[in-house]
């Protein structure tokens, strides 16, 4: 008989101590994933509605065909599936800067891992998204490239950050500088753990259009209620 808690990975990375979890659930017998930074608890795959729903959001803006589309932040790959699911994605670029986490993908340790290295579309970047966004973009091969969307499930929100280095991103130039790897028209979309900020909304629209913040409910079986995320959805002056 399985261990009704197992720790499938335990790895240092440069912002600490990376496990990934697997356990049973008592109400359904299910296998679920969950990612520890140190005592911190990063995600679980019993919440991916919102993740989920942040590439929807993002390339529900977007008309055309052989979409390119970035996703900061690989974490367990529902942000990525999602986007991949849309069969008007050309390409997708994942950078994550945590090495092991792409590792637990290309050794199939989480469900999506198969789906996401199986697929010729995708790509799994090791990386620093911050330092990219700054630098020359996202795509190590074609440097400045510039992307249909832009994705990004990292921090917690633009207020609550998980590592030291990424709160320039959040400000009006790292806005601006992000701004320059999407086409005009392109979309940016980031996940946040908060309500919406009315400050980081005004940053947005002082660099973007059609600037929104979705609010993305989904239960919570564990407290018995509903939860809330924030998606942030944003389009380039074409």
């Amino acid at each position: 008989m399985r261990a009704r808690l197992e720790e499938l990975d335990f790895q240092p990375t440069p912002i600490g101590e990376v496990s990934l979890r697997r356990r049973t659930d008592p109400r359904t017998g299910d296998d679920v994933f969950e990612v520890k930074l140190g005592e911190e608890y990063l995600m679980s795959s019993l919440f991916v509605v919102a993740e989920e729903e942040l590439s929807r959001l993002a390339l529900g803006r977007l008309a055309g065909e052989a979409l390119d589309v970035a996703v900061g932040g690989l974490g367990l790959g529902y942000t990525a599936a999602a986007a991949l699911a849309d069969p008007r994605v050309g390409e997708l670029v994942v950078v994550d800067a945590l090495a092991p986490v792409i590792d637990w993908h290309r050794r199939g340790l989480v469900p999506v891992g198969p789906v996401l290295t199986a697929d010729p579309r995708c790509r799994l970047v090791h990386g620093d998204f911050f330092a990219l966004s700054d630098g020359a973009g996202f795509d190590p091969d074609r440097p400045d490239r510039v992307f249909d969307a832009v994705v990004v499930d990292i921090d917690h929100s633009p207020a609550h950050l998980l590592a030291d280095g990424s709160a320039g991103f959040y400000s009006p130039a790292g806005t601006a500088r992000l701004a320059r790897h999407l086409r005009p028209g392109g979309v940016y979309a980031l996940w946040s753990n908060d309500p919406p900020d009315a400050g980081y909304l005004d940053v947005l629209a002082g660099v973007f259009v059609d600037v929104a913040a979705e609010v993305v409910t989904f239960p919570n079986p564990l407290q018995g209620r509903d939860a809330t995320n924030t998606v942030y959805v944003a389009t380039r002056p074409g």
